[in-house]
């Protein structure tokens, strides 16, 4: 069998992100948080049949302490039901930028700011950093560790006017055995809270701010009949 092309194996990344964000607990489908809840079977009563619930923790930034919610999900959302597509860039392979990877020895932590968190702060593990030219200038950028893969999250001159406003998520391949990693910019994808209010994504510290238009991966989710989906 004759091995994909990256353009071919980048339309399957696109399709699967369809299928992904549309799925029964996928971006489109979290209708509500509520925090200070832990009771699954509570949260579900009075719901539709569509509707699934899903448990879930996070320190508050304020005190520190570990607070509990419920997420419930909808199968048939109205986000769903309207969805068309994901806006993208075409497939470029300029964008497929090399770097280097430097560990950082013992745990390290890097604030970064959430979109519903009034300014706090939360510290993520980012356990060293990348190293890569773009647009001709050098950059050393935090990516932090998603569940054992790195995950980069960029701004760049196309937020707001082009892609999603607050900025971008890329996750980081690592060549196994060197310090190579790399960065394919057509994968770039709109975070959760582009599809849903109820996620409060990270937002880009400033080491990540990338000062070119990264004119690659995904714009916007596009919805039809008017639909807002915040």
């Amino acid at each position: 069998m004759a091995q994909e092309t990256p353009v071919q194996e980048h339309a399957v990344w696109q399709q699967d992100r369809l299928v992904a964000v549309t799925a029964a607990t996928g971006n489109l489908a979290l209708v509500e948080t509520r925090w200070g809840a832990d009771d699954r079977q509570a949260a579900l009563a009075g719901q539709p049949a569509s509707v699934t619930a899903t448990v879930l923790s996070r320190r508050d930034p304020r005190t520190g302490e570990i607070e509990h919610g419920v997420r419930l999900w909808d199968a048939a959302s109205e986000a769903i039901k309207h969805f068309e597509r994901i806006d993208t860039y075409g497939y470029d392979p300029a964008w497929v930028i090399e770097g280097r990877y430097t560990d950082v020895p013992g745990e390290r932590k890097i604030p970064f700011e959430h979109a519903q968190d009034a300014g706090f702060t939360r510290d993520l593990p980012v356990p060293g950093d990348i190293h890569a030219t773009i647009g001709g200038a050098e950059y050393t950028l935090s990516a932090f560790d998603d569940d054992g893969r790195l995950l980069l999250v960029f701004g760049d001159p196309t937020n707001r006017t082009e892609t999603y406003g607050s900025g971008r998520f890329l996750f980081v391949t690592r060549v196994p055995g060197t310090d190579r990693v790399i960065l394919d910019f057509n994968r770039a994808f709109v975070p959760p809270c582009g599809f849903s209010s109820h996620y409060n994504c990270p937002l880009p510290p400033p080491q990540n701010r990338i000062a070119v238009p990264i004119e690659a991966g995904e714009k916007l989710p596009v919805f039809r009949d008017g639909f807002d989906n915040h």
